[in-house]
């Protein structure tokens, strides 16, 4: 038996058969004894049934990716077996219901049948069939079964009876697998010397905000944003706290305007439908400079487009999504730790430069679980916004940046006008004064050009610079080149605008920056070389992740057709 670095599972069904349920108890427990462990769910958009599938990639190594082949799949109907066989790795293992038809030539898996629903009810608990599945995974992985029993008698504390079921029911399907050769051995995990949470980038996004001080939060659902709303109802809580679940997108950005002018640190979170609605509420929060947080959980596009499918297509609409010169503040987290970060950073820019700010996440960060370092809510940094305290007659916009705001009161009444206004705030058409307060409004984005970046092999005169969830196909596939001898630089941030001045000035020095993203456009590529970069994009638009190895390709190919054009023009 050999060793493996990891080992990726999925399982495939329908929606309701607890697809997605199997995949997160699979990393959740490898997660509890010291594994690391990267989930990936996709689904249709009906509210039950429709074909879905779900993968746990589970690693020694910390993981980046949801993993290009499957070693085990686990199929409960024929359309899951036909559908996701082709994608399991030659030596692979697959394991199916006995309701499911076998293809007899397919010599390059194994296929075993497994009669979860029927082992399950030896234990008296029909639903313990996916503890079933555990037991048989832990044999095919070589992984103690003690792991799962661990996990699941913490998980059930107090429910004697239920832990018994599971126990089981882990045992049954490890027993009906004692004949199985493992396909592997991930070896001996090592539990890190601090504490993790394993949450899904949803979760991370919300937790975030509240460490910066989030006050206030009004929602409407909508997939795959949902979730955070649901977070904030139940957990934002306590003296001076609100959360509330709105009519429409409209009445939400309205209200986190009104809760931003009267002092509040405020936040909504929605998808692209909702999101353009939200634009000329956004616009009114850029004219009157009030702080709030818009979070826009991408999906595919336009319209109703692809509603639980994941794509990086709003980037340009993120930048400018009201009308007339404006220029938003966008942040884009690459990861379930960075969905921590961006709730965080996202509030405290707001109340830094007084303005909205958007974090722009997508469907395959939301839904995705993965081990973080628990984060520190009460240590987090919370930035004060400037508040006027002085007297009355106080000229809320007579300055060239940021001016402090006063609130409702106390001292220093303004209007905040969403018409173009004079240092009252109130109406004015000058053209002086126009060109004033636009210069004002782009002004205010230098004080938030403290983002971070990260850097690698900078002396390449080629770059890879990848955004949002792209960033870990894109960093496995920059690893795999850089072992393979490419002289290519790696650039990243989550921080798109303002870029930080030091990584833009880096990038306008490359020969060529090759973008990988999830939309038709090439929209970052675009913002880049509006900026002056020379950037080509690497694009796919399927629903789904980049697959590193796909990836890899084409970023070879175009390092090549990148060289070839150079040396024609010098010639």
């Amino acid at each position: 038996m050999s060793a493996r670095k990891e080992i990726v599972a999925r399982f495939a069904g329908e929606g309701g058969q607890g697809v997605v349920t199997a995949a997160e108890f699979l990393a959740r427990a490898a997660v509890a004894v010291g594994y690391h462990a990267l989930t990936f769910a996709t689904f249709p958009s009906q509210i039950l049934g429709g074909p879905t599938w779900t993968q746990a990639r589970i690693s020694k190594d910390p993981i980046f990716s949801p993993g290009d082949d499957v070693d085990i799949l686990v199929a409960f109907n024929d359309y899951a077996y036909n559908e996701h066989r082709g994608e399991v790795r030659e030596g692979g293992v697959i394991l199916i219901d006995p309701t499911v038809t076998p293809d007899a030539a397919d010599a390059s898996h194994r296929t075993i049948v497994v009669p979860f629903d029927e082992l399950a009810k030896k234990t008296g608990e029909a639903r313990a069939a996916n503890m079933v599945m555990m037991g048989a995974l832990s044999r095919l992985m070589n992984t103690n079964l003690n792991y799962f029993k661990e996990f699941v008698a913490t998980r059930f504390a107090g429910r004697e009876q239920v832990i018994v079921a599971n126990h089981q029911a882990l045992d049954l399907g490890f027993a009906h697998m004692a004949e199985e050769a493992p396909i592997g051995d991930l070896g001996t995990p090592n539990k890190p010397g601090y504490k993790q949470s394993f949450i899904k980038g949803n979760e991370a996004i919300s937790l975030g905000a509240l460490a910066a001080g989030l006050d206030f939060y009004i929602g409407y659902p909508i997939s795959p944003a949902t979730p955070i709303l649901i977070y904030m109802e139940r957990n934002l809580i306590g003296e001076g706290k609100f959360a509330y679940q709105a009519s429409s997108e409209i009445e939400a950005i309205n209200a986190i305007l009104g809760a931003g002018f009267a002092g509040k640190r405020a936040m909504t979170a929605t998808s692209g439908p909702g999101f353009t609605l939200m634009g000329e509420g956004l616009g009114l929060g850029w004219m009157a400079e009030i702080p709030c947080v818009v979070v826009d959980v991408q999906r595919g596009g336009p319209a109703t487009g692809l509603p639980t499918k994941t794509e990086q297509s709003d980037l340009l609409t993120a930048l400018s999504p009201a009308h007339g010169d404006s220029k938003f503040p966008v942040i884009a987290p690459g990861s379930v730790q960075e969905c921590y970060d961006a709730g965080m950073w996202a509030v405290n820019w707001a109340e830094r430069y007084q303005g909205p700010v958007i974090v722009l996440s997508e469907m395959s960060l939301a839904e995705r679980a993965q081990n973080i370092a628990k984060p520190g809510v009460t240590k987090a940094h919370q930035e004060q916004r400037l508040v006027y305290t002085g007297s009355n007659g106080y000229l809320r916009y007579d300055a060239w940046e940021r001016s402090p705001m006063p609130l409702p009161g106390g001292p220093g009444a303004y209007v905040a006008n969403g018409s173009e206004h004079d240092s009252y705030g109130d109406t004015t058409h000058l053209p002086q004064r126009h060109v004033q307060m636009t210069t004002r409004r782009f002004s205010k984005l230098k004080l938030i050009e403290d983002g971070t970046f990260e850097q690698e092999h900078a002396s390449a005169k080629v770059a890879l610079v990848s955004w949002g969830g792209s960033k870990g196909p894109s960093w496995d596939a920059y690893r795999a080149l850089r072992g393979d001898g490419a002289d290519l630089a790696w650039y990243y941030t989550m921080f798109l605008n303002p870029m930080p001045p030091k990584m833009l000035e880096a990038l306008l020095q490359k020969d060529l920056v090759i973008v990988p993203e999830l939309n038709y456009q090439g929209q970052f590529a675009s913002y880049l070389r509006s900026m002056g970069v020379n950037a080509r994009a690497i694009t796919q638009y399927t629903g789904l992740p980049f697959k590193v190895r796909e990836l890899t390709k084409m970023i070879k190919d175009t390092m090549g057709a990148g060289r070839t054009k150079s040396q024609a023009v010098k010639a």
